[in-house]
C-alpha cells in the first residue's frame, strides 16, 4: 500500500536538502553544465520548479503540460535566471504542490501524466520524490547516488524494474545486490542475463545515470535500456 502522506514528508525533506545545497552556489555556478547532456544547472532547477506546477495540474485534473513545446520553452526561459530567483521558484512551486497534495482527495483515483501515462494519484508524491532526488544528483554539486535514502533507492529500483518488465526491447534480466533479486524485461522461463552490483550502481544504470561499467554481468551482455 502506497502511503502518500509519508511520501509527501519525504518530498519535503528531499526538497530542503536540495535547497540547502543549492544555496551554497553562486550565479556563475548555476550557469555551469549539469550532468544531463545539454542542460545547465539552471535548466535542472527550472525543470524542478515547473514539474511541481505540472503535478499540481495533474492532481487538479488538468493536463500536466500545455504541450511538449510549452514545457521546453518554460525550462529554457527559466534556466538563465540568477541563483536567488531559482531558489525562490523551486521553493514556492514545491510549497504549492505540498498545499494541493495535502487537501482531502480520493487518492485511489487514476490521474494522467505525460504522453498518456496513467497512474494512481497516490503515487504522485513518490514520482515527485524521484524528480527531486535524482535531479539533485544531476546537479553535480556533491550529492551522489550513494547519498540517496535507502528506502528511496529500494523503491525506485522496484519502480524501474516494474517499468521495464515486459518491454520487448529488454531481454529477460535478473538483478541482484547480493541480498535481494529482481527480474525485469521480456518474459522467459529462465533469465538470460544476470546483473549484479551495489544498489547505487544498479539504480544508476536503471535510471540512465551510470553506464553500468561497475556492474558484473553473466550469461550475456549488459542490456541496453530504452530511455525513460
Amino acid at each position: 500500500m502506497i502511503d502518500h502522506v509519508r511520501d509527501l514528508a519525504s518530498v519535503q525533506d528531499a526538497t530542503e536538502r536540495l535547497l540547502t545545497a543549492v544555496a551554497l552556489l553562486d550565479d556563475a555556478a548555476v550557469t555551469d553544465p549539469s550532468r544531463l547532456p545539454g542542460w545547465t544547472r539552471g535548466h535542472v532547477l527550472a525543470h524542478l520548479a515547473r514539474n511541481a506546477d505540472a503535478l499540481v495540474n495533474v492532481l487538479e485534473g488538468r493536463p500536466m503540460y500545455a504541450s511538449a513545446e510549452a514545457r521546453e520553452a518554460d525550462i529554457e526561459r527559466g534556466a538563465p535566471r540568477p541563483l536567488q530567483a531559482q531558489l525562490a521558484d523551486v521553493r514556492e512551486s514545491a510549497a504549492r504542490l505540498q498545499r494541493v497534495a495535502s487537501e482531502p482527495a480520493d487518492w485511489s483515483r487514476t490521474v494522467e501524466l505525460r504522453n498518456g501515462v496513467t497512474d494512481s494519484a497516490s503515487r504522485v508524491p513518490f514520482r515527485r520524490w524521484v524528480e527531486v532526488e535524482l535531479h539533485h544528483v544531476d546537479l553535480g554539486i556533491g550529492y551522489e547516488l550513494e547519498d540517496l535514502p535507502a528506502e528511496f533507492v529500494e523503491r525506485e529500483i522496484e519502480f524501474l524494474v516494474q517499468r521495464f518488465t515486459g518491454h520487448p526491447d529488454v531481454p529477460c534480466t535478473r538483478l541482484t545486490d547480493g541480498t535481494r533479486t529482481w527480474e525485469t524485461g521480456r518474459r522467459a522461463e529462465e533469465p538470460a542475463v544476470t546483473v549484479a552490483g551495489g544498489r547505487a550502481d544498479l539504480l544508476g544504470w536503471l535510471a540512465g545515470r551510470r553506464d553500468g561499467s561497475a556492474l558484473k554481468v553473466t550469461d550475456g551482455a549488459l542490456p541496453a535500456l530504452p530511455p525513460l
